[in-house]
């Protein structure tokens, strides 16, 4: 169902739940910047149900969405499945003591649900297939008792399409809008995860990076995103860019839901063979046991100034030395100065691209034939297709040049042999051996020269590492920026730990000018 015809009949919905001895307590509710924490105890002290979350946050959506394009498509089920979780509290059943029990969850548009909801990366040429199954992490949140409440907006196909695209566009979704300042990018393909989480219109969003695709729109839009260590969390279901660089994770306003989203949603899958060797980062007790207020003491962070901290703004360096003395003054050994030896034949280097493209085509080919109906079945009948729908999908504006040159790859060949040689190369020599030198436990990063955009994203997607970024600052015109920390594969219990001791000493984040 789509968004718009949901919305046709959304105020009789809100009209019957409203019509009750509750309406003026509803009335009254307000659930921005809610957390998972708090969501539960109103449910623990029957403050609030879980159907009256879906209800206010759907009211949220019908009123703020037209103008953020967060959000793709609403679940016509959300209802029913908040009923049952409502059901399952007043039972007492087990699944009700899950952290996300009938907690609110949006994914980003290219993570599949088996439902009524449609999965389509964004684009036209997908609308009306059909998936096999629920992608491996919605199972899991399934089996945690969230609620799946819709679609988050994204880029289209995950930026694989166009260079010529801006961030956050879509045929399906339009073009997704910074809450915070409409002039600034949303930035990166989980665009709408990020958009949505910010302006509240839901409680927490799932969204998916190859390169930046968490990191950056967590950072420009002021919420918490982690993106895992390859393989911590399953791809299966997901419309795929790079099986070597792809992860999917949580973008929430705070490190405590997004510690809360990981444990959801980590794992084994039958479906994604990565998840079996990355299953041994997977600490007993879960992530949140990291979620310490002094998790920054005897850290070792290093700082590396060329490139992350090279800006071009007094204030944005200003902010960054307030930010680096208060990892100081909680605790952390910060190391300064160092340098990534090859950082800058990293940044020059087409391997990542060179290696990126052919997999997409492969990927997408494979994960087009599995689906049980599609309007297309390859690559080639994207290409095709958009051709043929050139004004609904925007080709002369935006062009589909990526596609044509994955199109044009032959598998993984001499050129894709040598480009994943020399990124497992830069990486050995590059990032873990500072890491290892020096005995780090996180690098941090900001956006450097790149601002808003990031360069601190491309170490940690060509070795398959972890990162996370935390609200930072706001800059000219409340336009947001980020800090992110990184580490070496199965490092997200150090980097939780570090992320939320700098959340808390420094309490950032402050939620959109909406209302």
């Amino acid at each position: 169902m789509s968004l718009f015809s949901f919305f046709s009949f959304l105020p009789i919905i809100l009209l019957s739940t409203a019509c009750s001895d509750k309406i003026d307590r509803f009335t009254r509710i307000s659930l921005v910047e809610a957390s998972i924490d708090g969501l539960r105890l109103a449910f623990k002290q029957n403050k609030l149900t879980s159907r009256e979350v879906v209800a206010i946050y759907l009211e949220r959506i019908q009123r703020l969405n037209p103008i953020l394009k967060g959000v793709i498509e609403v679940n016509p089920d959300a209802f029913e499945l908040a009923e049952k979780a409502d059901h399952e509290r007043r039972i007492k059943a087990p699944i009700s003591l899950s952290k996300l029990h009938g907690i609110p969850v949006l994914v980003k548009d290219n993570i599949a649900t088996k439902d009524k909801l449609n999965t389509t990366a964004g684009s036209f040429a997908l609308l009306g297939s059909v998936v096999p199954r629920d992608a491996g992490v919605v199972t899991k949140l399934r089996e945690a008792g969230a609620i799946i409440l819709g679609k988050a907006s994204l880029s289209e196909w995950s930026f694989a399409r166009s260079d010529g695209a801006p961030a956050g566009w879509s045929a399906r979704g339009g073009q997704g809008v910074n809450p915070y300042n409409s002039k600034a990018t949303p930035c990166s393909s989980s665009s709408g995860p990020a958009i949505s989480t910010a302006a509240n219109l839901v409680t927490v969003t799932l969204g998916t990076e190859t390169d930046g695709s968490i990191l950056c729109p967590s950072s420009l839009n002021s919420v918490v995103g982690i993106k895992p260590t390859v393989g911590l969390t399953s791809r299966s279901g997901v419309v795929p860019f790079s099986r070597h660089q792809d992860s999917v994770g949580p973008i929430c306003r705070t490190v405590s839901d997004a510690a809360y989203v990981l444990d959801a949603i980590v794992g084994i899958d039958k479906y994604d063979t990565a998840t079996i060797e990355a299953s041994k980062y997977i600490p007993r007790g879960g992530y949140a046991q990291f979620l310490k207020r002094d998790g920054l003491k005897g850290k070792r962070i290093g700082i590396v100034r060329h490139p992350y901290f090279e800006f071009n703004f007094t204030v944005l360096n200003q902010t960054f030395e307030q930010h680096f003395q208060t990892l100081r003054q909680e605790g952390a050994v910060v190391i300064d100065h160092l340098k990534i030896p090859n950082i800058d034949e990293i940044m020059a280097a087409q391997s990542e691209k060179t290696a990126t493209v052919a997999e997409f085509k492969m990927a997408l080919n494979a994960y087009l034939l599995e689906l049980e109906t599609s309007p297309v079945r390859s690559l080639a009948d994207v290409i095709d297709f958009n051709n043929k729908n050139a004004e609904l999908e925007k080709v002369k504006e935006y062009g589909q040049g990526r596609f044509i040159a994955a199109e044009a790859t032959n598998g993984i060949g001499k050129a894709e042999k040598e480009a994943f040689a020399n990124m497992v190369r830069e990486t050995k020599c590059g990032f873990v051996k500072l890491m290892t030198e020096y005995k780090l436990d996180a690098l941090v990063g900001g956006s450097g020269s790149a601002f808003p955009y990031t360069y601190f994203s491309q170490i940690l997607a060509i070795g398959s590492f972890p990162g996370i970024s935390v609200p930072a600052g706001y800059f000219d015109e409340y336009v947001p920026f980020g800090i992110f920390f990184g580490g070496l594969k199965g490092s997200e219990p150090t980097l939780i730990q570090i992320a939320y001791g700098f959340e808390q000493a420094t309490k950032v984040r402050k939620p959109p000018p909406f209302k």
